[in-house]
């Protein structure tokens, strides 16, 4: 570890302000520092944001197969106590020291060995790449309504690629950038609760570089175990939206869902509106119930936001 940890919180907290270009005052978190077996010198800075520095046991998981990788020049820098998950990578980010910066949800699961390894060589092979993302599979012991959800929920899985694809599924739970371009673009939107990860990798292509997911990598990120869980999420999210929609309409950005596709440009709230109708008949016609659930609360969760959120309630 590096120095008085509680020092370092707020030495990273403040440095932050120096690139961030949209932040949000807020108390400094808390900060754990790990290093890989070589991680003297790292080559990647692991970002994980964790509201309670535990996540039911996921964490430890996750730091547990981060020892198990085949590339060992790393550091782990856990924040710990910022729900702002923006504010709480670019914290971590303020102190980094690898070239490469990889976040990770801290319930992601990580999928095989050589996963660090190959995103540091996508890096090192192609210098038009600013961000790496990799595939989202649901394992075989996941519970089988996460797995019919992820099978049914538009961008909650992606496959996995034989070569490097530009691909609008780069995202936070596995997301490598390098470090230099995180801060040209002035790092992670902290006003916004929802909606950084398109807001990232807009930036990242304005400045003329690729957004990819690399070749066989592949992490599990997984929704709730239970169908109220992943309803409650799809209404959070919903509730999410809403907000940056009523405060900051200029920061919500279409998405696209599958490798490869062209992200749209931006549409009209009515069009959108007009869509979503569309995806609800679609979920209904083809019987896919957990899609359809979802839907209508994440619905409900925008309708509620929009009458009820004021700025300073998220």
């Amino acid at each position: 570890m590096r120095g008085s940890l509680a020092g370092l919180a707020v030495q990273a907290f403040e440095r932050r302000k120096s690139f961030v270009r949209y932040p949000k005052e807020g108390p400094p978190p808390g900060l754990r520092v790990l290093l890989g077996r070589r991680g003297d010198r790292p080559r990647l800075s692991i970002l994980i944001p964790t509201a309670d520095g535990a996540r039911g046991g996921y964490l430890d998981q996750l730091l547990r197969q981060l020892e198990e990788q085949t590339e060992q020049r790393f550091e782990v820098i856990v924040v710990e106590g910022d729900r702002r998950q923006g504010r709480a990578i670019n914290t971590g980010a303020a102190i980094a020291r690898g070239e490469i910066l990889v976040t990770m949800d801290d319930d992601t699961r990580i999928g095989h060995p050589e996963l660090l390894e190959r995103i540091l060589r996508t890096f090192e092979d192609d210098p038009t790449i600013g961000i790496a993302g990799v595939a989202n599979l649901p394992p075989a012991d996941a519970p089988w309504v996460v797995r019919r959800a992820m099978r049914e929920l538009p961008r909650r899985s992606s496959p996995v690629v034989d070569r490097v694809t530009d691909s609008d599924l780069a995202e936070h739970p596995c997301l490598g950038i390098r470090r230099e371009l995180f801060y040209r673009v002035g790092g992670e939107h902290e006003w916004i609760p929802r909606g950084l990860d398109p807001y990232l990798r807009r930036e990242v292509r304005r400045l003329g570089y690729r957004v990819v997911v690399i070749p066989n990598a592949w992490i599990h990120h997984l929704l709730p175990p239970t169908l109220g869980g992943i309803l409650r999420q799809y209404f959070r999210n919903g509730m999410g939206a809403a907000y940056v929609r009523k405060f900051y309409p200029a920061f919500v950005i279409e998405q696209a869902t599958a490798h490869g596709e062209a992200v749209r440009e931006r549409t009209s709230l009515v069009r959108r509106a007009l869509l979503y109708l569309g995806r609800i008949l679609f979920s209904f016609i083809t019987l896919r119930w957990i899609y359809l659930g979802t839907l209508l609360t994440y619905a409900a969760g925008y309708l509620w936001g929009t009458l009820t959120l004021r700025e300073e309630s998220l």
